[in-house]
């Protein structure tokens, strides 16, 4: 939920039932952690009673252990972190278990899978990053493939394995193949003039790697 029309985010929501996506994945930047801004957990906490959608908060954010709660109370069903933004994330993955919230870890394309390997036990999901977090629109990096595969031997098989970047028509498919089942996507949904087209063509490319777009 970033390349979507914030004017008129109701209808959007709509759109998305619609089209049959089960995710609103929440793009949150502080303008420190990464160099944007987008939106807090007011917004979220104001969408949260229009759907039944499960939704996701991806925090990209300094010091998230201190808005963690805020998240927890605007309805999100999990949220994500980033090891580079909390080197021993321990404490916020069990409080977020805890309260009832599915925790997520996310690892940037410079960040090698050794730094998370400690607290994959405690995730319920990792989040691969196949650009550099901060912006919508960018390309998909190779680079992620071998971490997707890397961390699908790592993981058990009820942990949520997603990528966020770049991801569509001409990219969902590999990263299926390496072993992702959860895909973050922007620009090639949003662009589109029919969201249930771009869905469905979405979850035809990434069924053929024999995974499931959720």
């Amino acid at each position: 939920m970033l390349k979507c029309d914030f004017g008129n985010l109701h209808r959007e929501v709509e759109l998305l039932e619609a089209a049959e996506a089960s995710v609103l994945h929440w793009d949150v930047m502080d303008g420190h952690f990464v160099p944007n801004l987008s939106y807090g957990a007011l917004l979220i906490e104001r969408v949260r009673p229009l759907t039944k959608m499960f939704f996701d908060a991806h925090l990209m954010v300094s010091n998230p252990a201190k808005y963690i709660d805020e998240y927890i109370k605007a309805g999100c069903d999990s949220i994500t972190v980033h090891i580079e933004a909390v080197p021993d994330p321990q404490d916020i993955l069990d409080h977020m278990k805890k309260s009832g919230v599915v925790p997520g870890l996310a690892i940037s394309p410079k960040t090698p899978v050794e730094m998370i390997e400690p607290y994959l036990e405690s995730c319920g999901l990792i989040l691969v990053m196949s650009v550099e977090p901060g912006f919508g629109g960018q390309s998909f990096m190779e680079s992620s493939l071998p971490k997707i595969k890397q961390l699908k031997t790592m993981i058990s098989k009820e942990t949520i394995l997603s990528v966020d970047g770049g991801i569509g028509t001409e990219t969902i498919a590999e990263a299926a193949a390496a072993g992702a089942n959860y895909f973050v996507v922007g620009s090639a949904l949003f662009s589109q003039a029919d969201y249930s087209i771009a869905v469905n063509n979405l979850v035809e490319k990434a069924k053929s790697q024999t995974a499931s777009l959720t």
